[in-house]
């Protein structure tokens, strides 16, 4: 697969005759795959390469900032969830005003000379341009053979992005992981915060979750590896005499997630913030990349009064979480 950024100020990617789909592919669901499905089928029949054209920004973020839905996936996972899936191209269009701008012509212009399509797979929704004035109907009279992918359900009702936000949000994971066809997760570096949780004798790994917010909130049991080293390895390392809680993939850790804004600490700038303690650890981990994947959600964020009061709430929590885990020999969904 080969990543390409596309400017409409650039000159042409110079790409071979394609197939292309088009949209945000935010978290590269049921849906998406199906779509990416017909896309490869499409492009075999008629000998053509296949290309997802996404966007950065997301439009929404672009018009409404941290008002925006918020992500499930960055654009690292995203990236990473199409290539797996066997595209020959992912292209980043720049979404600014520039692109903004582009007419119905413009942009369909824009898919015949830079992605050199001839085929396109699109949503039965599909609109484009300035002022959403063109459609698939549109394309087919400037020339494009195009497909329309329609509606797919799970449970008699659409999958979509929407969904999965709504259905994260509320702590239901195992129908998230049934709309996605993968259980959610997170992957980021872990990066230095303010060491608070060693001072309550919680310490914590802070990855970095590259979206300006994250559509879950609360206290998670969590399952972590590390995509550049085996981390169990690494803690045995760094502690022998400390192994943690042995997760549920190979070279996992088990763990207490937290996703929010830690309103019991006073801050003068809130930030979103994904953490992670791993019970009997004591490591190194700055630096590495962590997939972060979430199995049961316990209870949304709360504000403790003081210090000590949230310590005591943190170890409540890790008591419960733990004890998820024994109760669970198995992956849980």
């Amino acid at each position: 697969m080969k990543l390409l950024r596309l400017n409409v100020m650039t000159a042409d990617l110079d790409l071979p005759k394609t197939a292309v789909t088009i949209g945000n592919f935010d978290g590269v669901h049921l849906g998406h795959q199906s779509m990416i499905a017909q896309l490869k089928q499409a492009a075999q029949a008629e000998q053509l390469k296949t290309a997802v054209m996404i966007f950065e920004p997301q439009p929404l973020e672009f018009f409404k900032g941290y008002q925006a839905p918020p992500r499930i996936t960055s654009l690292r996972e995203k990236v990473e969830y199409l290539s797996e899936l066997g595209v020959d191209y992912v292209v980043i269009a720049k979404f600014d005003n520039h692109f903004r701008s582009l007419s119905a012509e413009q942009f369909s212009e824009l898919l015949k000379q830079q992605l050199n399509a001839q085929h396109l797979v699109l949503g039965d929704d599909f609109h484009f341009g300035k002022n959403r004035q063109g459609n698939a109907e549109f394309l087919r009279q400037y020339g494009f053979s195009v497909t329309n992918l329609h509606t797919v359900e799970l449970d008699g009702e659409r999958v979509s992005s929407t969904r999965i936000r709504e259905t994260l949000q509320k702590g239901d994971l195992a129908l998230a992981a049934r709309l996605l066809g993968r259980p959610y997760s997170i992957t980021g570096r872990v990066q230095y915060g303010d060491q608070i949780g060693r001072t309550i004798d919680f310490p914590t790994i802070n990855v970095r979750l590259n979206r300006h917010r994250p559509c879950i909130n609360g206290i998670y049991a969590v399952d972590v590896v590390c995509e550049t080293t085996a981390l169990d390895a690494k803690v045995r390392q760094d502690s022998p005499d400390q192994l943690g809680v042995k997760g549920y993939q190979p070279t996992a850790l088990f763990g207490a997630g937290h996703v929010g804004t830690r309103p019991a600490i006073r801050q003068e700038h809130p930030q979103w913030r994904l953490e992670v303690h791993f019970p009997e650890v004591s490591a190194n981990l700055y630096g590495l990349l962590m997939r972060v994947t979430f199995l049961h959600f316990l209870h949304g964020e709360r504000n403790y009064p003081s210090l000590e009061a949230l310590k005591a709430g943190i170890q409540d929590d890790v008591v419960q979480l733990r004890t998820f885990r024994e109760q669970h020999n198995e992956f849980p969904f």
